[in-house]
């Protein structure tokens, strides 16, 4: 295939419950706080010190400085946002406001770098395959633009439903799918033979939530289906790699290229409607909300 190698069956349907469960997890943490605590605090802690250290170390597919930054960033975000939700006054003040943007930048830097990073390897490199080359510094720049369109932080609000969701009404769906189709080039790039499931099963899930359940909710359900998998992935990093489920990709330089110049050409796109926006309705790109008044807005706060 043009993307992956081989994909049977048991394949499809073994991804289609890795998305049912990262989906079943993600409303167990939106529906309890003791939940959220026991998912994100204690078995976080409890993994650090008697798993990871044996399952994740050095020549592990996930021992690199990047999984082990990911794992824990990907937490704090979690942790962060249940802050917000759980504590009111932290979610009034606009400075607290500033945290889900400079995590979910910080994050998407983190990818940035990596891109750049393996852009010039070749070969097994801490028990990854890697195809380095243009497509990397193509998708590099692609996150780099979806970092300059996050925007409209301060309109972020709590809903108002027992839930307690962190909403965010500005991150409408093409900025959503730029960032998809980005983070998937990533995954495809960095570490091809896990995106199967880190890549198309790791995205589907947080944007069928934030499309079908609960609109608004995609950068919640982002990290919090994220801190999922990576702390299954540093748990059982044999799973992507050398399990009977495991689907290689095919490390195909025109497919890498495609990815990454589709990724780049929707950011593009993405930087333009933003551009035309703050341009035409003279938006503040640090205060305003770019997007306020569109239909995929107004979806979210009628929902809240």
């Amino acid at each position: 295939m043009f993307l992956f190698s081989n994909i049977n069956y048991i394949d499809i349907f073994v991804w289609i419950i890795v998305v049912a469960i990262l989906m079943i997890l993600n409303e167990i943490a939106r529906f309890s706080k003791i939940a959220s605590v026991g998912l994100f605090i204690i078995l976080p802690i409890l993994l650090t010190i008697f798993v990871w250290p044996n399952t994740a170390g050095p020549g592990s597919s996930t021992g690199t400085w990047f999984h082990w930054m990911k794992v824990y960033s990907t937490l704090a975000g979690c942790l962060g946002f249940m802050a917000l939700r759980y504590f009111p006054k932290l979610a009034k003040n606009k400075w607290c406001l500033l945290f889900p943007p400079l995590i979910l930048a910080f994050n998407i830097c983190e990818a940035v770098i990596r891109d750049f990073q393996v852009s010039s390897m070749h070969g097994v490199i801490d028990g990854v395959f890697m195809n380095g080359g243009a497509w990397n510094i193509m998708n590099g720049i692609a996150g780099i633009i979806n970092i300059i369109t996050i925007t409209g932080w301060f309109g972020i609000v709590i809903s108002k439903d027992k839930q307690k969701d962190m909403l965010w009404p500005d991150q409408i769906w093409s900025w959503i799918i730029a960032y998809d189709v980005w983070n998937f080039a990533y995954v495809y790039n960095c570490v091809g033979d896990h995106s199967f499931y880190a890549g198309l099963a790791l995205l589907v899930a947080p944007t069928t939530a934030a499309f079908l359940i609960k609109k608004g909710t995609w950068l919640q359900a982002r990290a919090q289906t994220l801190a999922f998998w990576m702390m299954f992935t540093m748990s059982y990093p044999m799973f992507v790699t050398d399990s009977q489920f495991s689907v290689a990709s095919s490390h195909n330089s025109v497919a890498l290229f495609t990815v990454s110049l589709l990724a780049l050409l929707i950011n593009i796109a993405v930087l333009v409607l933003h551009i035309y926006r703050v341009k035409k309705y003279h938006k503040n790109i640090f205060k305003d909300e770019v997007y306020k008044g569109t239909g995929a807005y107004l979806k979210v706060i009628k929902s809240k």
